[in-house]
């Protein structure tokens, strides 16, 4: 039904996780739905897209008012499929989510999750990833869902500037304070490997790790809101010049 917005929505813990599953029913009645995410979890996936081998999707479901699709892709392999050569038209507003864990700070460079939004925004579709900082497979999403859809909503009435997309990380609590407009915490991930062993004795290294906020440590950012029992949303560009470099710099062109 063309007369009603169409919401794509897609994620990097595939089309069977608990997130994208509650996520797509609580989007249902605000227009029409097509899911169209990874067969498999690809988390950690950034923008990577897949190029030496060939993909293909799989129709999972079809209703009125939703139609899922699981593809063999990554994250944005499943944007770019999806608007490229499935729907019928440029969707009104793209969903990245709901993620199992949090895509706050710096993390939201290596996130399949907001590669997904990224990629949404490059096709010029308004773009929202949504995070919950609880990574069990049967975790609580009634607070994300609930401002999800808030976000969702507000993004299909009003849209979003060209080149912004929108990153929403909730806490794991059972009632959320509120919501803030926040600055990406600047800083790290330290202490990234666990040192291990295989079974012929050689090292092996697991990704594990804490975040570290660099200072000055600014009182609006999003780990903060996010310590503080509130959800965190921060707008983020795909534009990455650095205007005051150039700006500063000018007399290095030749």
């Amino acid at each position: 039904m063309k007369d009603r917005p169409l919401i794509l929505i897609t994620n990097d813990d595939g089309v069977e996780a608990k997130g994208i599953n509650e996520l797509t029913e609580c989007l249902l009645d605000l227009g029409d739905v097509v899911v169209f995410a990874p067969d498999g979890p690809r988390s950690d996936m950034s923008s990577a897209i897949t190029s030496e081998v060939p993909i293909k999707y799989t129709l999972v479901k079809k209703t009125n008012g939703l139609t899922i699709y699981k593809c063999t892709g990554t994250p944005v392999d499943c944007v770019k499929l999806s608007i490229s050569e499935v729907l019928d038209r440029k969707p009104d507003l793209l969903v990245s989510s709901i993620n199992h864990g949090g895509n706050m700070a710096i993390s939201v460079l290596y996130s399949g999750t907001m590669g997904a939004a990224a990629e949404g925004c490059i096709f010029g579709v308004p773009s929202l990833g949504v995070s919950l900082l609880d990574h069990r497979p049967d975790a609580d999403f009634t607070e994300s869902c609930r401002l999800g859809r808030m976000v969702a909503r507000r993004i299909l009435k009003e849209g979003l500037p060209a080149g912004t997309y929108l990153n929403l990380n909730v806490s794991k609590t059972d009632a959320v304070k509120g919501m803030k407009i926040c600055r990406q915490a600047a800083g790290k991930w330290v202490k990234e490997y666990k040192r291990s062993e295989n079974g012929a004795g050689k090292p092996v290294f697991w990704l594990t790790g804490s975040f570290e906020n660099a200072k000055p440590i600014h009182p609006d950012n999003d780990t903060l809101a996010l310590d503080s029992g509130y959800a965190s949303l921060v707008p983020c560009k795909l534009d990455v010049t650095d205007y005051e470099w150039t700006e500063q710099y000018k007399d290095w062109g030749v």
